[in-house]
Formats: structure tokens, C-alpha cells, sequence
């Protein structure tokens, strides 16, 4: 800096200098909570002891960073006015009057901060969940405390607010079940069948590729339920958080392969038309009818 520069810069009125100051301070402070936030937050995650402690602390960090810039911006609003001569009780007063006013035409905004607050600090929520709120399903990109941006197999991200929060259905805790129904005709053999998966489930995990997203040897409930066609036969897998999809896939994929080298039939509905008797006790017959022109 020059001389001349700092010569200039004296000849300012002391409130532009004050209001430059206070400008300067808050941009310093907020540079410096940010990084103690990123210092904070890298400390934890070198500590934490799964993917899921690692997801809460990113999540959290997020939202102190919002708090952080809240803040810091009101404060350093306020005292710039303060130094340009404009009383903040004023404002402050007018800001209370308004504020009653607003909340009552945006209790829907005050909820979702409230149930934004919440679903954080009773860790419901993280970022990089797969969870279904709303009636909608997806992975949890972005979460507030007004929203959550969720985004869909298809792409499709939705904003759901908090305050429309009543359940959430979070798929992604600890570990996950691929439950599996597996048809087969009234014919089989249950007991074979069951052997086959036993099979097919065991060389799964045997694959490098699927070897640490199995926890647990394959279930086999047994029968299910008895369809229109089909005997159904369920079972599960013990996967992984957020594995359970591609295990379910590859599990079926490798089963319809075996079922069609040992002649398993994978059956599918049928229908018989029966036309009927006449009076006489005959069958009617079908023919084919004639447009006339």
C-alpha cells in the first residue's frame, strides 16, 4: 500500500472507515469459522468408525457452514448501520411487529425450520441416505433446514419440505435385507428348490465381486403364499447398507440360469376359454364369423 493510498484513505470520513472495518473483521471471521468448521469436521471423520458417522458429520458440517453465514452477515448488518447513524431499536422493533405478523401467514416456513432442526439433531437424516418421505424415494443430495433435495433411479430430484415430514423410511441404517420371492410351478419339488438357491446363493458369495456386500448366508423362509400359478418361495439376504438392490439382481439373475439347466419351470398364468354346453349337452364350437359387406 502506498503512501498516497493510505493518505486517501485517512482523508475518509472515520464512518466509512468504521463501516470498511467492521466489513473486513466479518469477512476474516467468517474465513476463519469456516475453516475451524473444515478442521473440525476432518478431525471427526478421521475418527469416525463407519461410513455412516462419516455421513453425519458431513451433513452437520453443511448446516453449521448455513448457520455460520447467518450470522455472521446479521451481525456485521447491524453494526454498519449502527455506524452509518441509523438506529437499529427501530428497526428491531419493526422487525418484532413484522416478524408476528409474517409468522402468522408463514407457519408453514416456521414448521419446516423446526422439523429441519430436529430431524438433525435426532440424526434421521444424513446426506447420502437412500430414504422415502412423502411418498418419495431416493438419494438424499442435499438437506437443509427447509428441505431435502432427493434424487430418484430415473434422475429426478424433489424437494421435499420438512415441514410435510411425518415419517421417514430410511434405507440405508446399518444394514439391509434383499428379499427375494422365487416362483415355481405346483409340480417342483420345494425341498430341491430350496437346495438350488442354497447353491446358487453360496457361489454368490463366493464372487470377489459380491464377497463383502453379503453379511450372511442366504435365509429361506419357505413358502410364502400359494398364487393363481405358482408356488412362491421366499428368502433374504443380510447385505450391506444400500447393496441389497444389486445383490437382489444378481441373485435372480444367477438363479434363472440355474433353474433353466435343471428344467425348473419358472411358471407363468394361463388361460383356458371354455365356451360352454347348449341345452343338448354339446360343446359350442367356435367359428369364424363372416363380416357381411
Amino acid at each position: 500500500m502506498t503512501t498516497s493510498t493510505i493518505s486517501e484513505l485517512l482523508t475518509l470520513p472515520k464512518e466509512l472507515l468504521h463501516v470498511l472495518l467492521i466489513l473486513i473483521l466479518a469477512w476474516l471471521v467468517m474465513m476463519v469459522s469456516r475453516r475451524l468448521i473444515k478442521l473440525l469436521r476432518n478431525y471427526m471423520n478421521a475418527r469416525a468408525d463407519s461410513a455412516e458417522d462419516k455421513r453425519r458429520i458431513e451433513t452437520l458440517a453443511r448446516v453449521f457452514r448455513y448457520i455460520d453465514t447467518v450470522v455472521i452477515t446479521l451481525v456485521s448488518g447491524m453494526l454498519v448501520l449502527s455506524e452509518l447513524g441509523i438506529s437499529i431499536a427501530p428497526i428491531l422493533g419493526a422487525a418484532g411487529v413484522v416478524g408476528l405478523a409474517v409468522g402468522f401467514g408463514a407457519q408453514s416456513l416456521i414448521k419446516d425450520y423446526f422439523n429441519g432442526f430436529f430431524l438433525l439433531l435426532e440424526n434421521q437424516i444424513r446426506q447420502g441416505d437412500v430414504v422415502e418421505v412423502c411418498g418419495k424415494t431416493g438419494l438424499v443430495e442435499d438437506i437443509t433446514l427447509r428441505y431435502i433435495a432427493l434424487r430418484d433411479y430415473e434422475g429426478s430430484v424433489h424437494y421435499v419440505p420438512n415441514g410435510l415430514i411425518t415419517t421417514v423410511t430410511n434405507k440405508s441404517r446399518g444394514y439391509g435385507y434383499a428379499v427375494i420371492d422365487v416362483t415355481v410351478a405346483y409340480r417342483e419339488d420345494i425341498d430341491e428348490v430350496s437346495a438350488v438357491m442354497l447353491k446358487v446363493a453360496k457361489e454368490l458369495r463366493d464372487d470377489p465381486a459380491y464377497r463383502d456386500k453379503i453379511l450372511e448366508d442366504l435365509e429361506v423362509a419357505g413358502v410364502q403364499d400359494w398364487g393363481d400359478s405358482a408356488v412362491v418361495v421366499r428368502c433374504r439376504f443380510k447385505t450391506v447398507s444400500l447393496e441389497q438392490w444389486s445383490v437382489r439382481r444378481a441373485f435372480l439373475g444367477r438363479l434363472k440360469r440355474e433353474f433353466d439347466t435343471l428344467n425348473i419351470e419358472i411358471p407363468f398364468p394361463h388361460m383356458t376359454i371354455y365356451a360352454g354346453q347348449d341345452k343338448q349337452g354339446k360343446s359350442t364350437s367356435f367359428g369364424l364369423l363372416k363380416q357381411e359387406p
